[in-house]
């Protein structure tokens, strides 16, 4: 195997834990964690490859929360944001990215509820107008996770500097 292979797998294997654990520590504030904005700044950094510890990520939290049916839009609602950003043309000044990821990581929280809300009709069997009730009996929270997330952002910038020059070091 390949030195910079078995150094990726070392690398975002530690990222996806460094989410997991950062999303535990946290449980206590219902809502507000550090994953969006993690996200964001893989995806900034690694593009493509930061669907590795996205998915590393998902799978710890099924492994040690269960895999029941609220897991299941974990498959799904953590890409989402992922496509967002990669949608952010690389031309921009990495300041103007770091601002527009903190924006969509705020309404990646905001609609979290309606992400997740199809998932939940089919496997409840909610009609329409049951799913638009789980959506508007959620949507308290989905204000909590967008704040959460938008106050997280103010680290989007300074965590990508630092991981950029660790990168530029690791690779000389």
């Amino acid at each position: 195997m390949k030195k910079s292979a078995i150094r990726d797998i070392i690398i975002f294997s530690m990222l996806g834990a460094i989410m997991f654990i950062s999303k535990m520590i946290m449980e206590f504030l219902p809502n507000i964690h550090a994953v969006a904005m993690f996200i964001a700044v893989f995806t900034l950094v690694y593009r493509w490859k930061a669907l590795i510890p996205i998915y590393i990520y998902v799978f710890l939290v099924g492994l040690v929360n269960g895999f029941g049916t609220w897991w299941y839009p974990y498959i799904y609602i953590w890409a989402v944001l992922w496509v967002f950003i990669m949608l952010i043309p690389k031309r921009l000044s990495i300041k103007k990215r770091a601002v527009i990821s903190a924006i969509l990581c705020g309404l990646h929280g905001l609609l979290y509820g309606i992400l997740y809300a199809p998932f939940q009709a089919l496997a409840f069997g909610l009609n329409f107008e049951g799913m638009i009730a789980w959506i508007v009996a959620g949507f308290t929270f989905d204000i909590v996770h967008m704040c959460g997330n938008i106050a997280m952002s103010v680290l989007i910038l300074p965590l990508y500097n630092v991981m950029i020059k660790l990168e530029n070091k690791s690779r000389l």
